[in-house]
């Protein structure tokens, strides 16, 4: 196959186009600066520069390719170890970086004789809001009102014309991905080498997560199965309130799990931003399973296990 990925260097991407330059598959990587992203490309996928803005000079590509998978956006958290703070002008790039790359695709789509036989869209479950209840959210549960609510449905709208031009389309609404090679688990973990691990906040909030192999096998999935499209939740199907998941960070690691962080010292010290850790969603992945997917990790004990080293 030739699939073409926007965001194929960040966290999920990268392990995206390695997973499918191993297969054979050829794989083009949309990026804005291709020199310096070649490098950390595997054999099998190549670099092509965009503006992720709009489909000039790369459009052509996307004529017969097998999939178009959009995962561009600016990171929700800032890309460093710690979360930076959501100013409006972050909020301002977070949200138009996501809308423009969608539309993006779409004139491309839009431009070729030979259309791609399907688009992948990048989501997130907080499609659904920040939520502090015990609502079990499938895909049909509706979106949230707060700022990544309405950023994840700006995300998904954008591209949502490709499907008028005939082609399928699959969303894919990812919650915490597990790795520690980013995302949020490596300064989750952090405390718990000082032996000072425990709850966030109340401790009571959903985690919904995800290993990182789940979420590149369930993305090549979609890709696969011709029977695919509408919204998927990325989550495993067993997701676990913050207090579970720092007891079971503490038993991989053979340590203590009971000193919380208080939520109200993340808050002053990150602002809005620690929303994304003081809240969350009890999402489950309803439609992926029904479609025949099969999660390899879908106990958090055995997820950890793997990823900790």
């Amino acid at each position: 196959m030739r699939i073409i990925v926007t965001g194929g260097t960040g966290l999920i991407g990268l392990s995206l186009v390695r997973s499918l330059a191993r297969d054979g598959h050829e794989v083009i990587v949309l990026t804005r600066d291709p020199a310096k992203k070649t490098v950390e490309l595997p054999s099998g996928a190549r670099a092509h520069k965009w503006d992720a803005r709009t489909a000039d000079g790369w459009s052509h590509l996307a004529d017969g390719a097998d999939a178009i998978v959009n995962l561009a956006g600016e990171p929700i958290s800032g890309g460093g170890t710690i979360p930076s703070r959501w100013s409006d002008a972050r909020k301002k790039r977070i949200f138009e970086s996501r809308v423009y790359a969608g539309l993006a695709v779409v004139d491309a789509v839009e431009a070729v004789a030979t259309k791609p036989k399907v688009v992948i869209q990048a989501s997130a479950v907080g499609y659904y809001g920040q939520r502090h209840d015990d609502e079990i959210l499938t895909e049909d549960a509706k979106p949230g009102s707060d700022f990544l609510g309405a950023t994840c449905v700006a995300w998904e709208d954008a591209t949502k014309p490709v499907e008028e031009l005939g082609v399928r389309r699959a969303i894919v609404r990812t919650g915490l991905v597990l790795t520690m090679d980013g995302g949020p688990l490596p300064i989750t973990v952090m405390p718990f080498r000082f032996f000072v691990g425990g709850p966030i906040g109340g401790g009571e909030q959903w985690w919904p997560w995800i290993h990182l192999y789940d979420e590149v096998a369930a993305i090549r999935f979609l890709i696969e199965n011709e029977a695919t499209q509408g919204a998927y939740n990325l989550t495993a199907p067993n997701p676990v309130t913050n207090k579970d998941f720092a007891k079971i960070i503490g038993r991989v690691m053979g340590r203590p799990s009971f000193m919380p962080t208080p939520g109200f010292a993340l808050s002053l010290g990150l602002g809005e931003i620690a929303t994304l850790v003081l809240d969350g969603q009890r999402a489950v992945p309803k439609r992926l399973l029904e479609a025949g997917f099969k999660f390899r990790y879908a106990e958090l004990f055995y997820a950890l296990r793997d990823v900790i080293k």
